[in-house]
């Protein structure tokens, strides 16, 4: 197979197995969390709950001093990568026209050398949470295949993706379809790892908050 057929491949069929997955799997797990049995809470609350769900949103996702003392190259590492992600994702004009291709929407996309720059930084957080993990005995107790697995597929689509668009090593067209065969094995792989926290999290935070209050438990 030449590099224009992988491209080819990756860019109809390989992308359609890969979107088919990365829904049902979704659509699974979602349905695995929104149909867990609880029974339904008659006790009167003990504090008013409006509200209390949102801030634990917000509380949990601001580090506590003490937690920042203890971890702070994890919580900015964290900090960058994911907002990095999120810059490269929905900003890079590539992916805002394909996602404009297949959903009619569209908005304005950020410089490219300034995605490009974000792209070199978002690969040093997540190396240096790497090089964390493994440095860090309670945290190298404590990862799973599934963290190194989670890693490698994060990592992949945006170091391809920055080879492609400075021509480095390979040809363009093998190294594009190697960018669009990372971006697939995401979304193969998301829906059955850790990864699935991003359309969990602020449910699962929102969820507890609203318990803890009714509850009269600080949360």
């Amino acid at each position: 197979m030449s590099a224009m057929e992988l491209l080819l491949w990756a860019r109809g069929p390989g992308l359609v197995i890969a979107a088919v997955i990365f829904l049902f799997g979704m659509t699974l797990r979602l349905i695995e969390v929104y149909s867990l049995g609880r029974k339904r809470d008659l006790a009167v609350p003990r504090s008013p709950t409006p509200g209390s769900g949102w801030r634990t949103i917000v509380t949990r996702s601001l580090p506590h001093a003490d937690t920042w003392r203890r971890s702070g190259l994890t919580i900015v590492a964290g900090f960058v990568f994911h907002i990095g992600l999120f810059v490269v994702l929905l900003f890079l004009l590539p992916h805002i026209e394909l996602i404009r291709s297949l959903t009619g929407l569209s908005w304005p996309a950020l410089p490219t050398p300034l995605v490009d720059l974000v792209t070199v930084i978002t690969l040093i957080a997540l190396i240096v949470a790497l090089v964390h993990r493994l440095m860090d005995p309670v945290k190298r107790f404590l990862s799973g295949f599934g963290d190194y697995l989670a890693w490698t597929v994060t990592f992949l689509p945006l170091l391809t993706g920055y080879m492609a668009y400075h021509h480095l090593l390979l040809d363009y067209t093998l190294l594009l379809a190697l960018h669009i065969l990372s971006v697939e094995l995401l979304l193969v792989v998301f829906p059955f790892t850790k990864l699935t926290h991003t359309f969990t999290l602020f449910i699962a935070r929102w969820y507890n908050g609203d318990i803890a209050a009714r509850k009269g438990v600080a949360s």
